[in-house]
């Protein structure tokens, strides 16, 4: 997603929020903030009225949306020098996917949201350090903060947008909006995310130019340049021809996903062939969508959205379904 994504009318909106970041970043404090009961902070939740409740948990947005979210949030070097100095990634990839992905879906689909948000801040509390060039970073500084959750953001929007239907200028602002009620539900200031959408785009734009090709955002998209490593068991002749479908679709439609500048990071091939074959898949993915729509709802959304709807009483897929 990029500003150039949204035609709107006027000059491009400049991102206070962007231009703060290096600053902002480089104090390396963490900015919690808890209000007593009752304020405003506390009764912010999400719904089943809204878009992200509507597109986040689709399986859809997970299974196509991981790798640009990971990817993205990790060519930031504070982040990723974060995930490599107290994360399992490089023993537990797996593992460390399974434990993430429970609180951050309980964040947008339990009875307890502001809860499982504070135990997410929580968890981040001790991860601390130094980049490259000596300067400190924070996981609760609200620069870094933020921009992880910004990457969620973007998941649903450009998921939703590429591979479910079309969204329009209006739709997109409104997850935006959404978003800056879920990023509440954390409890960390504020102070660097922006404050429109049409920000927000020109706050993606400027990070985009500061990804690093880090060790940890390397690692992570080694299976894709590699190919996927096969089972023990399996002898490897085999396993190069069963596997052969899994490389190419992971060249296509994961590397399809990425903004160029993390292509360009992690070594990744791309060229005009490449893309006009992935837009072909996404077409053919959101013509598909009314057929989809008609599967049960524990086929279309993962296990935590599923149940959340059951709760709420509400059928989502009658919700929203109207392409831009």
């Amino acid at each position: 997603m990029t500003a150039q994504d949204d035609v709107v009318t006027g000059a491009p909106a400049r991102s206070t929020a962007g231009a703060r970041f290096d600053t902002g970043v480089r104090e390396a404090v963490p900015m919690p903030v808890d209000g007593p009961a009752g304020e405003a902070d506390d009764l912010a939740r999400l719904g089943p009225e809204s878009l992200i409740w509507k597109f986040y948990g689709d399986n859809r947005t997970q299974f196509f949306g991981f790798q640009r979210t990971a990817g993205v949030e990790n060519c930031i070097e504070q982040l990723a020098q974060g995930v490599l100095d107290h994360s399992v990634i490089f023993s537990d990839m797996l593992g460390r996917a399974k434990r993430t992905a429970p609180p951050l879906m309980k964040t947008v689909y339990s009875d307890e949201p502001r809860e499982w948000g504070r135990k997410v801040r929580d968890f981040h509390k001790t991860i601390k350090g130094t980049i490259s060039d000596g300067s400190r970073y924070h996981a609760l500084n609200p620069e870094l903060f933020y921009w992880a959750h910004a990457t969620f953001v973007d998941q649903v929007i450009y998921t939703t947008d590429t591979f479910i239907r079309r969204l329009s200028h209006a739709e997109k602002a409104q997850i935006f909006d959404e978003g800056k009620v879920w990023y509440r539900l954390y409890g960390v200031s504020d102070r660097g995310q922006p404050q429109t959408y049409d920000e927000f785009l020109a706050y993606w734009d400027e990070m985009l130019e500061r990804f690093v090709p880090h060790k940890t955002v390397l690692y992570g998209t080694g299976y894709i340049r590699k190919g996927i490593p096969g089972p023990r068991r399996v002898p490897g002749p085999v396993w190069k021809v069963l596997s052969a479908p899994l490389n190419a679709y992971t060249r296509l439609v994961l590397v399809g996903t990425m903004p160029p500048q993390m292509r360009a990071v992690c070594r990744l091939e791309w060229d005009a062939k490449r893309e006009k074959r992935f837009q072909r898949f996404a077409a053919a993915m959101r013509a598909l969508n009314p057929l989809i729509n008609r599967l049960p709802v524990g086929a279309i959304y993962t296990p935590w959205a599923a149940r959340a709807w059951r709760r709420s009483g509400v059928d989502p897929r009658r919700l929203h379904n109207r392409s831009a």
